[in-house]
């Protein structure tokens, strides 16, 4: 059975090199961010590129669930999401898909984050609506995968072999390695956040970082700290 794979990340995530891990595969096609041009009309956020991306992506989000992410298609389809996309969206389609929510250290998004949109808030981050978006799949009956990029980092062929398994789709060892450069899959707004990907041929080991943040951001991570700490627990682990 062919899978529709929606991967609900937060920003400033390797969810761009987790979407080319899963380019690799010969069974699979990927898709990067159809939703973002639905996001930025809607909620008229001021995104490096936005008109650019308005111009390249349908923008009736309804539409890109009906028409791309529960299209038909001859092999299995992942598609790079955010969370917070999901603004004036029914909600229904989660039911027909697989839904992965792809997680990070608050403090690490935060810092990233900060250094290409300035004051970021708690919509911006995401992490309290992959919270809600965990719940609201497990009121839904329908299953929640999570996975912490920590643990993917640091132990990249075991994770992917426990996702995988957890789809119901095979592990390929193709996954672990990709071309350095562009995608022709990448987004329009490829070149104002890809550059350390595109520098890339596997995932980077993970490297704690001792990160000291302003008061306004350390005041925005203690917000988000505690919907982290219950999303990672329910992470995948080696």
């Amino acid at each position: 059975m062919r899978k529709k794979i929606c991967l609900w990340s937060c920003p400033r995530n390797v969810s761009t090199a987790l979407m080319y891990s899963f380019r690799e595969r010969p069974d699979t096609l990927v898709f990067d961010e159809p939703l973002y041009a639905h996001y930025l009309q809607v909620s008229g956020a001021k995104h490096p590129g936005r008109e650019d991306t308005l111009v390249s992506q349908e923008n009736d989000g309804e539409k890109v669930v009906q028409d791309i992410i529960l299209g038909d298609y001859q092999k299995h389809c992942f598609f790079k999401l955010m969370t917070h996309f999901l603004i004036n969206i029914d909600k229904e389609f989660l039911k027909k898909v697989t839904n992965i929510i792809f997680i990070r250290d608050p403090k690490e998004i935060i810092l990233s984050y900060s250094k290409v949109i300035k004051s970021p808030k708690m919509s911006d981050i995401g992490v309290k609506m992959q919270f809600d978006l965990f719940n609201y799949l497990e009121k839904s009956n329908s299953k929640a995968i999570v996975l912490d990029a920590r643990h993917l980092l640091e132990n990249p062929e075991e994770i992917l072999k426990k996702l995988c398994d957890m789809i119901d789709i095979p592990y390929f060892k193709d996954m672990l390695e990709w071309e350095r450069g562009p995608k022709e899959e990448d987004g329009v707004w490829a070149k104002y956040w890809y550059d350390n990907v595109h520098d890339s041929t596997s995932f980077l080991p993970y490297k704690k970082k001792d990160i000291q943040l302003a008061k306004d951001l350390e005041s925005l991570y203690q917000e988000c700290l505690p919907y982290y700490n219950f999303l990672t627990e329910k992470s995948i682990k080696t």
